[in-house]
């Protein structure tokens, strides 16, 4: 997947202004966002689990050579292969060399954000291999012109079910008149899709999660597309997964699932959960010949030695990007890479560097929300605000913004002048704002202004939140 977080300004801007997109992202607060909520509240213990969780994931972090190399102890001994690759460079690489070899010219894929981050597909099919994406979103977006997924866990979730219908028609040849039937639209998928999974010589898939005492991978889907690439005999089974992904054992894998799909989409539970361990044996008619593990560095373990180690907890269900304001009004493609929203906020500038990515520990309203709804509790408006002050210190922020932030530290540092600056201000947006008392128009904001009306502040309200303030203050 090419990389254009660079251009997130302008991206950002285009989808603000997509009256369609905005129709689709509220698909977010319908249905994940409340969905959540209501799965959450099934669970009596629900904070008992995330801080088990969140115990389970620092554990395998904080050891985490050490569950690698009981992963690929326990892998090898089932029949597996393990490779580690440095780089998505290698990762890519690695699988054209192992279809190469074996002469494999069709290829099932799953839903993978680590073949995003790798650019997998596009290597492949480079090399005159023929790549189908077998998730039903996957495969969406890539008859269509091999769109960028706009979400790690709902990758079309920036589409309608009628652009999607159109689509169909003109790459199918089929007619969907009237009203748009969701259920013909996947038969319709299922019976494209059924063929290229018998006749696939290779399945490449992701991997939620590795666990180290059985040496398996677990993928965790809702349509079963999983077992059909891996089960229908295919030649070889190449899993890929970043090194973060370990866990100890399955009594963890068992709690993690008390809280991913839940964080996901709101699901108590996930309709399919596949734990793969090792080629078929031998006279079994069902799994593939060979199986081979690709673990992916690709920047990790230089993260796990930051400031920013803990964002290698996450468990990629989507939470924090379902319930960031930003996200919601922008969608996935404005920022440019695999990851988007908070998390990708984050994991972007980590993995291909602050000056890759200027904008995007700006992208976020640091509400905290993100970090509320977090199943195993990462700190990201902190992590985002750590990111900003790299970002200054190393002087990566415009010259003008640098000198505003400057001028506004010595005002804030003047008491009285200070106090004086803040009621003319306050006098001015209330004159700006009008009868009305809500401020439509600010030329000196008018990229955050386009997009929002802001209440003119209330300086007697401020003044006496202030004088209470003090006196609670002086009675303590």
């Amino acid at each position: 997947m090419q990389s254009h977080p660079l251009h997130f300004k302008p991206r950002a801007a285009e989808k603000l202004a997509d009256a369609q997109l905005q129709r689709n992202l509220r698909k977010l607060t319908d249905k994940f966002v409340q969905g959540r909520a209501q799965s959450i509240r099934e669970l009596e213990d629900f904070e008992a689990t995330r801080e088990a969780v969140v115990t389970m994931r620092q554990r395998a972090l904080d050891q985490l050579d050490i569950w690698l190399e009981i992963f690929e102890e326990q892998a090898r001994a089932r029949g597996a292969q393990v490779l580690y690759a440095e780089t998505p460079q290698q990762a890519a690489q690695m699988v054209l060399e192992l279809a190469q070899a074996r002469q494999v010219r069709r290829i099932v894929k799953t839903k993978s954000m680590v073949s995003e981050e790798i650019g997998l597909n596009a290597v492949l099919q480079a090399a005159g291999m023929q790549v189908l994406e077998s998730d039903l979103g996957e495969y969406i977006l890539q008859i269509n012109d091999n769109e960028a997924p706009s979400h790690i866990v709902a990758p079309v979730v920036h589409k309608d079910k009628e652009e999607i219908a159109r689509l169909f028609e003109r790459v199918h040849g089929s007619s969907h008149p009237g009203e748009i039937d969701i259920p013909a639209l996947t038969r319709e998928a299922r019976l494209t899709l059924r063929p290229h999974f018998l006749a696939a010589e290779m399945c490449v898939t992701g991997g939620n999660f590795l666990i180290a005492e059985t040496g398996s991978v677990a993928l965790v889907t809702n349509e079963g597309n999983e077992g059909m690439c891996t089960l229908l005999a295919p030649r070889l089974h190449v899993a890929i997964a970043g090194i973060e992904k370990v866990l100890p054992t399955l009594s963890d894998l068992a709690s993690v699932l008390r809280l991913l799909p839940r964080s996901a989409v709101g699901q108590s539970i996930s309709n399919y959960v596949s734990l793969l361990s090792g080629p078929r044996d031998a006279g079994a008619q069902e799994g593939p010949q060979e199986m081979v593990f690709i673990l992916l560095d690709g920047g990790r373990s230089a993260l796990l030695e930051t400031e920013l180690r803990e964002m290698l907890r996450c468990i990629r269900c989507g939470a924090c990007m379902n319930h960031c304001p930003v996200y919601q009004k922008i969608g996935g493609h404005a920022y440019g890479w695999v990851y988007p929203g908070p998390m990708g906020s984050v994991l972007t500038p980590a993995f291909q560097g602050l000056h890759a990515a200027p904008d995007l520990p700006q992208a976020a309203t640091l509400c905290g929300e993100c970090q509320v709804v977090c199943p195993v509790k990462i700190p990201l408006p902190e992590l985002l605000r750590k990111l900003r002050e790299m970002q200054f210190a190393q002087g990566l922020r415009p010259r003008s913004e640098r000198a505003w932030l400057a001028a506004w530290a010595w005002l804030a540092r003047q008491p009285r002048l200070y106090r004086l600056f803040v009621r003319g201000a306050s006098a001015v947006l209330r004159l700006i704002a009008g009868p009305h008392g809500m401020i439509r128009h600010l030329p000196i904001a008018s990229g955050w202004r386009a997009q929002r009306d802001m209440r003119a502040p209330d300086g007697a309200a401020a003044a006496a939140w202030q004088a209470a303030r003090r006196k609670r203050t002086a009675k303590q």
